[in-house]
């Protein structure tokens, strides 16, 4: 431990939110990962900026994490600090028929609001397991909806310390990335733009949306979701089971035999193991089919 470095975060953070070595298996839902340098939980902007400036003025590497529902940390753990912007930055605020969501809070959460205001739109991402943050940051989407589609703007942070406002025409929203991803922005608020609805249509929509998760994902494992990104013209987990490999496995990391996209940990594997068998799956889809696979997955941390 740097206590230089530790005695300056002291003096912006309280005690009781900073961790040092701490597990990123107990943060990401891989459940993998080696030991954060520094774990921090800011409670409001003030303290992100801070935070973020002490480590850009100490050349100290950080890394803004949400539940870690979409990141693979490295055995060998992360060499630096990791902001966690979750539970301590999560409210919730109806407004009309606009909800403003601080970045850590859960969409599980944001859906359950938007049902209860009676407002329709935001049904496609209630099941996705993430923070708003981390989904404007890649847009994330499913069953025909993205974030782009129901966001009116983000207050962001640079990384020199400025806060700005980006209407969604600014966000650069597209599959999978934004204008936040490319210049290392961190989302602090959203605000999105929903419609009025029918209270029943919206909860039995959400209803049908969890029934065909729970059927069709291996939610009883732990994953990081989709694991690759859809090829252009192709569906990832289609190659991945047309290359004959469901259920394929490398040390405690195996392609789910319920959904190919998904890559999950069977209970004891290790992000080397997971990072092997990505690397397999790769190889034997570009060798059957001539198709690249991309991660999805965002990994960091020595491995």
């Amino acid at each position: 431990m740097n206590s230089n470095f530790y005695s300056k975060l002291l003096e912006l953070i309280e005690e009781n939110r900073i961790y040092i070595e701490e597990p990123m298996k107990k943060h990401t839902t891989f459940r993998v990962g080696g030991v954060a340098d520094y774990f921090v939980v800011p409670q409001n902007i003030e303290e992100v900026k801070a935070i973020v400036a002490l480590c850009r003025q100490e050349e100290m590497p950080y890394y803004i994490l949400g539940n870690g529902s979409n990141l693979l940390v490295g055995d060998k753990g992360y060499r630096g600090v990791m902001i966690q912007i979750y539970k301590e930055m999560s409210a919730i605020e109806v407004c009309g028929e606009s909800i403003r969501v601080q970045a850590g809070a859960l969409l599980s959460r944001v859906g359950s609001a938007a049902l209860e205001a009676e407002l329709h739109g935001f049904e496609f991402a209630a099941g996705i397991p993430g923070t708003m943050g981390g989904a404007v940051v890649m847009n994330a989407g499913a069953y025909g909806g993205e974030i782009k589609d129901v966001i009116i703007d983000a207050t962001v942070l640079t990384p020199e310390g400025e806060v700005l406002v980006l209407q969604k025409d600014e966000l650069e929203l597209g599959y999978r990335t934004s204008v936040i991803a490319k210049k290392d922005y961190i989302v602090l608020e959203v605000n999105i733009q929903l419609e009025k609805g029918d209270r029943e249509a919206i909860r039995a929509r959400m209803e049908e949306l969890k029934v065909q998760r729970v059927t069709k994902q291996p939610l009883e494992y732990p994953s990081a979701g989709s694991t690759f990104k859809r090829p252009e013209g192709y569906f990832a987990g289609k190659l991945i089971q047309d290359a004959g490999l469901r259920g394929f496995q490398v040390g405690g990391a195996a392609v789910s035999e319920k959904h190919c996209g998904f890559v999950i940990n069977r209970g004891d594997a290790t992000a080397a193991d997971i990072v092997e068998l990505m690397r397999r799956v790769s190889g034997k889809v570009m060798e059957e089919f001539g198709v690249q696979l991309e991660p999805e997955v965002k990994r960091i941390g020595e491995f």
